[in-house]
């Protein structure tokens, strides 16, 4: 059985947590995009990538919060992968997608293999983050019995 998260004296089902971690992700990554931040060049230059492959995971995790988080680290990897090389795919249509706000977010711009590395410190990331909290939300779960 999967335990909800204790934020404050409510708890969260795992749903929830995982969609108000997304919430936060995703403007966190478009912000290492914008000028109006003034990120560390090391963040802009890979931070973006990394919390890509961090919502993928967590979105794999909102959808089955049941499962494995091993199997969403699986997924989320096989995702983030499999778009980076879709990126090598040039046709004119692909092209015209990818110039778009949204096909460029979720397809991307270019292939770079440095992005693959990026992915897997993202995902692991998310997936240790993930551990991390559970192991908490069950020891707090624990001590309060």
């Amino acid at each position: 059985m999967v335990e909800g998260v204790l934020i404050g004296m409510s708890r969260l089902t795992p749903r929830l947590a995982y969609l108000l971690a997304i919430a936060l992700v995703i403007p966190l990554g478009l912000s290492t995009r914008s000028a109006a931040v003034p990120w560390p060049a090391f963040v802009v230059e890979h931070g973006g990538d990394a919390l890509y492959a961090s919502m993928a995971y967590l979105g794999f995790r909102m959808l089955r919060p049941g499962a494995r988080p091993v199997a969403a680290l699986g997924l989320a990897l096989a995702a983030c992968y499999a778009i980076e090389l879709l990126q090598l795919y040039q046709a004119p249509w692909m092209q015209a997608l990818r110039k778009t706000l949204p096909g460029r977010l979720v397809l991307g711009s270019g292939f770079l293999w440095l992005d693959f590395v990026r992915y897997t410190v993202g995902a692991l990331g998310a997936w240790a983050a993930d551990l991390a909290v559970r192991r908490g939300a069950h020891s707090g779960a624990q001590s309060s019995k």
